[in-house]
């Protein structure tokens, strides 16, 4: 069920329509509602009050500052810095993401191309922080995993935000942070 998710943000930058869901469910005996409520329990998407997919990890429904022009693909919305990374990997695809520095409002670009990055300005970073407390990723951290075009905006924006413990990441390090959590959620598990 993650997998048809997953897969309709990928074809169309939206989540899949009740009935592709439950066509998906239907296999494992049990209704399509009930298996999102569980994704949404253990923390792999977010639903709104209608029981809706708002969000399955890296993609979101609604957008964000975060932009992932897929190629030969739709453009979507992830919801963060990390998930964005994140995207062109799972895909084995090039793609362009576009966002913002919190600070100063000037763009972040990095490039994947035949599996290399470029990122503009070179200086770009990433913050990896969260907040205290608990619950799902949306809520604790995606807000604090952002782009910045320079390790000293990301300090200046750390210090700004109460409560928020993470550390600054340099482009190796968000781009294999990105590759681990979500490279592999779309290939076919093995048994």
């Amino acid at each position: 069920m993650q997998q048809t998710v997953l897969r309709s943000f990928v074809t169309t930058g939206a989540p899949p329509e009740a009935a592709e869901l439950d066509s998906a469910a239907e296999p494992i005996g049990v209704p399509a509602t009930q298996v999102l409520a569980e994704l949404a329990a253990e923390d792999f998407l977010t639903l709104d009050d209608t029981g809706r997919v708002q969000a399955a990890y890296p993609f979101s429904a609604t957008p964000t500052e975060h932009v992932v022009q897929i190629a030969d693909g739709p453009t979507v919305w992830s919801m963060c810095a990390i998930d964005a990374l994140g995207i062109p990997v799972m895909l084995g695809s090039d793609a362009v993401i576009t966002s913002t520095d919190p600070v100063t409002g000037d763009p972040v670009r990095v490039e994947f191309t035949d599996g290399k990055t470029t990122w503009q300005p070179a200086t770009a970073v990433v913050y990896y922080g969260a907040r205290p407390g608990t619950g799902p990723a949306a809520a604790v951290c995606c807000r604090y995993l952002r782009f910045f075009t320079t390790r000293a905006t990301a300090e200046q924006w750390t210090g700004q935000q109460t409560q928020l413990s993470g550390t600054v990441l340099d482009q190796t390090e968000a781009e294999r942070l990105g590759a681990d959590i979500f490279g592999p959620l779309l290939t076919t598990p093995t048994r």
